[in-house]
This record gives C-alpha cells, sequence and structure tokens, in this order.
C-alpha cells in the first residue's frame, strides 16, 4: 500500500458502465412536498439495483467535491446513486425540523420506495452515507422499508445520547453548542435560483421563520430520556436486518460504533477502522487512505446483485493497529499495520489489569492509598477537536504534559516489549467528592523515556450518573463510591521501552462544560484493565489502493486560513482557546456558483473559577452568481449561569445589501 491519502483517478471511460447524470430532478413524497435529487444512473442492458444517499448538507454545492469522487464511480461500476437533500435543506422543498426527526424518517421511506419503483431500478436499494447519512442509514434500515437490502454507515453512531456529539458519560460536550451554531448557519442559506426558479425566496425566507433553536433543545435533554433514545438503534439491534459495513477512524469522534454493531447486529455486519478523521476513507488523513470504493462494491455486489464475492465471509473486524508514535496535532501518515479478526469480541484478546497504588499502577498487591485530584481549569487544552476535519493544522490531540500536570497521574513500569492495546480499556475507581455535583475525566497515555505523552484513549462520566443515564443523583460530599469508566476503543501498539499513564481530573475544558463550582475527587482505590491482542507480525490483510472518479472543477478565490492558538490575558486572567476557519472563496466551473465560508470559536475561561465557562462562536457563509448574492451571519454564544446554562444567539441574512431577516433566540436551560 503507497499510503496515499488522494484517490487515484479514474476517468470516466474506463469504468465498466457509461454512467448518465441528471443534475437535477424531483422525488414526490405522500403530502404532496417535493425532495431535490441528483442521480448518476449506469447505462446497462436493464435495470440496476440503487444506492442512496441522504443528507442535508447541500448537493447542489455543499457535498458537490466529494459526491464527483464516488458516486459517479460506483454508478459506473453497475448502479443508480441517489443524492437526496432533506426537507427544508438545499433544494428541498418543505421545513427542517431536528436531526433524524420522525419527518427525516417517513420521508426516507418514501424515497426508498420511490427509487425503487423506477424503471431505472431493478428494485434493490443500499444506503451509504458519512456522519448525519451514516447516522439515518442505520436508523432507517431499523425502521425495515422492504427495499432496503444493504447499508455502509461511515462515521456514525449507535447511540445518540452515549456516544454523540451532545453527551459523553452524562456530560455536555462543548461541541454541543459548536454543532448548534453549525446547523443554524448551514441550513440558513437558501436553495439554488437555478434549480427552483422564482420562488428561491419565498422558500428561504419561509425557512428562516421556521428555524429551531437547537441548541436549546438538545440541552434541556440532560437525560437519556425518549428523546434520545428514539433513533438510537443500540435501542434495539434485532430491528436491523439489512446486512451492515460498519466503517470509521481512530482520529474521528465515533470510534465505538463499529465494534459495538459489530459485536451485537445479528444480521450479516463487518467494521472497518483505520487510522482516519472524519472524511470518507479513500481520501482520509492521516493515511493510509484505502481503496474503500471497491470495498463498498463489494458490499453492494452481494447483497443488492446477490454475487458469489464471499463478502460475508470476510473477518468480521479489520482494525488500522497505530504505532505509537511522537504525539502532534496533525499527521499525514500515521504507521501501523493492518490486523483483522474472524469474529468479535475476539477469544485472542485478554485483560492485562493493573492496580493504582501510591507508586503507580502495579500489578502486585496495591495497598491503600490517598490521593485527590484537584479542578486546574487549564486542564484540558490539549484534547484536540471532537471532530477532526482535515480543516485545520492542530486538531488532534496534542501533548499530554500539560494537561498531565494539572491532573492526577498514576503510572507503570516501563515495558519490556511492545504491547498490542485493542479493544476498549476500562477504570474502575472508588473515590468521593467534597461537592455534591462533579465530573471526571479519564486518559489512558503512551509515556515516552522523554517525558512526551501520546493520548491513547478517554472517558468523561458525570459522577451523577454513576447508577446510568436516565437519572441524575447528587453525591454525599465526603462518601466514598464505586464508578466504572469504559474507554473508547483502540488499536494501538504501546512499543518497548514506554509507560501507561492513568491522568485522572475532575474537569476537562473545552471538551466538556463543567460544574459551576470547582470540586476535589479524592481516589483511594482503582484498577485499569487493558485489552491486549498477541503481538501482530506485519499486515494481516490488504486493502486495494484508493480509486475515486475526477474531482469537480473549481477555482480558489481567495486563499484558505487557518488557526488554533491559546492566549491568556494576565489582568483579567483569562484564558481564550480561538479556532479561526477561513477556507475562502470557491467558484464551481459547472454551476457558476461562488460559496465563500468563515468561522470563528472563542472559548474562555477565567483561571480558577470553572463557572466562567464561555463560548462565543460566528459563522459567516456565502453564495453568489453574478449579480445574485445571499449572505448569512449566525452567531452563538453559551455559558453557565444559575446552575444551567444561558445560551444566545442571532441570525441575519442578506441579500446583495439588504437585510432580509433576523432573528435573536435566548434561552436559560437548567441542568438535569
Amino acid at each position: 500500500m503507497t499510503g496515499t491519502t488522494a484517490p487515484a483517478v479514474v476517468r470516466p471511460e474506463a469504468l465498466p458502465f457509461p454512467v448518465a447524470e441528471t443534475e437535477h430532478f424531483w422525488i414526490p413524497l405522500p403530502d404532496g412536498r417535493r425532495l431535490a435529487a441528483r442521480r448518476w444512473v449506469a447505462q446497462a442492458a436493464g435495470p440496476v439495483p440503487a444506492i442512496l444517499e441522504y443528507l442535508p448538507y447541500r448537493k447542489r454545492d455543499g457535498t458537490a467535491e466529494r459526491d464527483a469522487l464516488t458516486h459517479p464511480y460506483l454508478a459506473g461500476h453497475g448502479y443508480a446513486c441517489v443524492r437526496v437533500d432533506v426537507a427544508g435543506t438545499g433544494d428541498s422543498e418543505g421545513l427542517f425540523d431536528d436531526e433524524y426527526s420522525e419527518q427525516e424518517m417517513r420521508d426516507g421511506e418514501a424515497v426508498i420506495a420511490w427509487i425503487a419503483a423506477q424503471g431505472w431500478c431493478g428494485g434493490a436499494v443500499g444506503m451509504i452515507g458519512i456522519s448525519w447519512g451514516g447516522f439515518n442509514g442505520l436508523q432507517l434500515a431499523a425502521r425495515r422499508p422492504p427495499a432496503l437490502k444493504a447499508v455502509v454507515s461511515i462515521c456514525s453512531s449507535a447511540d445518540r445520547y452515549g456516544d454523540d456529539i451532545h453527551y459523553k458519560g452524562g456530560c455536555l460536550l462543548g461541541e454541543n453548542p459548536a454543532w448548534a451554531s453549525t446547523v443554524l448557519s448551514w441550513f440558513s442559506l437558501p436553495p439554488d435560483p437555478a434549480i427552483v426558479g422564482e420562488r428561491w425566496r419565498e422558500m428561504w425566507l419561509e425557512r428562516l421563520e421556521a428555524t429551531p433553536f437547537a441548541a436549546e433543545t438538545w440541552s434541556r435533554h440532560g437525560l437519556r430520556d425518549a428523546y434520545w433514545r428514539r433513533g438510537s438503534v443500540c435501542e434495539d439491534y434485532a430491528a436491523i436486518e439489512a446486512p451492515v459495513l460498519a466503517v470509521g477512524g481512530w482520529h474521528d469522534g465515533y470510534r465505538n460504533t463499529i465494534a459495538r454493531l459489530v459485536e451485537n447486529l445479528s444480521a450479516p455486519v463487518k467494521g472497518i477502522v483505520g487510522p482516519w478523521n472524519h472524511k470518507y476513507p479513500h481520501f482520509a488523513r492521516p493515511g493510509p487512505a484505502i481503496g474503500f470504493l471497491q470495498e463498498v462494491l463489494r458490499w453492494f455486489d452481494r447483497w443488492l446483485k446477490d454475487a458469489p464475492n464471499g463478502a460475508e465471509d470476510d473477518p468480521a473486524y479489520r482494525a488500522w493497529l497505530m504505532d505509537g508514535i511522537a504525539p502532534a496535532t496533525d499527521y499525514e501518515q500515521r504507521p501501523g499495520r493492518w490486523i483483522a479478526e474472524r469474529v468479535w469480541p475476539s477469544p485472542r484478546i485478554a485483560p492485562q489489569v493493573w492496580r493504582l497504588c501510591d507508586a503507580g499502577l502495579t500489578q502486585g498487591d496495591a495497598p491503600p492509598f490517598r490521593r485527590e485530584a484537584r479542578t486546574y481549569t487549564a486542564c484540558g487544552l490539549q484534547a484536540g477537536e471532537f471532530f477532526p476535519f482535515g480543516f485545520g493544522p492542530a486538531e488532534l490531540p496534542g501533548d499530554q504534559r500539560p494537561d498531565d500536570a494539572l491532573s492526577t497521574c498514576f503510572d507503570g513500569p516501563q515495558t519490556d516489549g511492545p504491547t498490542d492495546i485493542v479493544g476498549a480499556p476500562q477504570v474502575r475507581l472508588t473515590l468521593s467528592s467534597d461537592a455534591p455535583r462533579a465530573q471526571i475525566a479519564v486518559r489512558l497515555c503512551d509515556v515516552a523515556p522523554n517525558g512526551a505523552s501520546a493520548l491513547i484513549s478517554y472517558a468523561v462520566l458525570d459522577l451523577r450518573h454513576r447508577d446510568g443515564h436516565a437519572r441524575a443523583e447528587d453525591l454525599t460530599p465526603g462518601r466514598p463510591f464505586d464508578v466504572s469508566l469504559r474507554l473508547d476503543q483502540t488499536a494501538y501498539r504501546l512499543p518497548a521501552g514506554r509507560r501507561l499513564r492513568v491522568a485522572i481530573s475532575p474537569i476537562y475544558w473545552p471538551f466538556m462544560w463543567p460544574e459551576g463550582e470547582a470540586a476535589t475527587l479524592t481516589l483511594t482505590a482503582g484498577t485499569l484493565s487493558v485489552p491486549v491482542r498477541p503481538t501482530a507480525d506485519g499486515d494481516e490483510w490488504r486493502f486495494p489502493e484508493p480509486e475515486g472518479t475526477p474531482p469537480r472543477r473549481t477555482l480558489a478565490l481567495a486563499e484558505p486560513r487557518d488557526d488554533k492558538r491559546v492566549e491568556a490575558d494576565v489582568t483579567s486572567g483569562e484564558t481564550h482557546l480561538i479556532v479561526e476557519s477561513f477556507p475562502g472563496e470557491t467558484y464551481d466551473v459547472a454551476t457558476g456558483l461562488v460559496s465563500g465560508l468563515s468561522h470563528r470559536e472563542i472559548w474562555t475561561m477565567v483561571h480558577g473559577d470553572p463557572g466562567s465557562a464561555r463560548v462565543d462562536i460566528e459563522w459567516r457563509r456565502s453564495m453568489a452568481r453574478g449579480d445574485w448574492r445571499v449572505r448569512s451571519d449566525a452567531t452563538l454564544s453559551q455559558r453557565l449561569e444559575d446552575d444551567g446554562f444561558r445560551i444566545e444567539a442571532r441570525l441575519v441574512c442578506r441579500e446583495g445589501d439588504a437585510k432580509v431577516f433576523e432573528r435573536t433566540f435566548s434561552a436559560l436551560v437548567k441542568r438535569s
């Protein structure tokens, strides 16, 4: 494998079938609304199976770049690929209401049935999607529409509460307001007049008037209630009968889903986890990328065409075993090797148990100890982004030493030889808190002889959720209790001469929102269980090289800029984590559309005062063609206030220089 992160271009004339593209058509829904769609169809001897991607991310401009690399390739191998905008987004009619809503699901079922009934479709439909499209592919599979025969789900989650962008371990993530601001901005753009004609402005204003305040909705549901259970396929894995190929990356926020689906689905299922970020694996980074589209074809050929290619006999779980290397906030390539397990969980993986003690980590007896983990408000600045997209130079977790210095750490002895950690480490603790409300972050790190500390895995927990996420119960200050934290899945080679480190802190900002008052945790006992696999010797599996069809033709009209930095104000005591992204303006040669984007986040906390936590986010998006220009400015701020969250947002939209819409949102949401 060359390790490239760019797919080799396959020209249209080299595909097995010529492809006919329909840039836009309408899919009618039973209630009279229409969804906007784009189609690539193999010019074969008869009807072919269809592959659906169903998203709110604007087929005309938002996903056009990756669609060009992917859908014509799949279609050219004997399929009809259909890319559909969710209601109220892109060029589709109707109004958007919420992520994975009942409307979205009903519409999706109708779309699948409509596609299956078309003369160019042979009746079998598969779904493919990353992130949102990975979610709704699984969710629609659980509803069992008759024509849906297989799913490829990339970078998604089976658990909307326990392992999504909103909450983790019962803790509200910093990504919750960040994602809400993204949605506010992303869905505020109008449909393209070149598609919908003169009614574009009427459709736009109707959408803007119906804009939901997602940040408030998601924050009000602080417990695992019916809101989150809906759409969490982990509530009933058996509901999914369509075969599922689950794919993800170790540098993505949804790294746990693959192992959980492979372990729990009764339908045919296979899992692949690479070193990748939140991108399709034929062009994701860090490399090596793989021939992902060839794997997709192998899956759909087996289940949509009934081709006897043996896809069902592939290993249950294939993963990139990452070498332990120096920590960095960006990698072009991540060295390692492919490992393969015929069944998952693997009987070859056994727990290696360490006990926490005053001296660190031991595999011998551990006498009682007493260690305190205090709230240091700068702990967490090395966490990296929940979703690395490859947009900037500093998205991955950096050297953990600054965060380790503000945590209570337990170090093991130097290893004699390499140790392959494959699976989900687990930490059990006996502890008490001096406050009724407290959180905990536990990190597992790889410490090199020079002191560099690389993040292997982590877990966070709202300690009021120690008995589950259905309710929150205050702690009794000073009373010991036991907790168990399951860290994220990993496949990581700890080299010889390294040490394992367990780092514990009651704060991890801005990854998770802190409690308003500082807490000190007193630790008195604990264990670390590490899943250890027999040492891999070279690659155990080989994937083909990445391929894709030619990219769309675009011109960059402004140079992109990205920055991530920490600024400290000595006078006020404030520390600011500032994230800025300006991808610039892009001209699409095919559509004549100019798209622009800029984005800024400022995460603020006053030294020693977790109650001062605040974020301010700004988004600007624009579209233009000739004399037609529109712009959307969205801002969102969130801060701790009165044992809850004060959330404020503002949306302003312009046509040319004229303001055509303005709305403000404000809510005080009590913590559950």
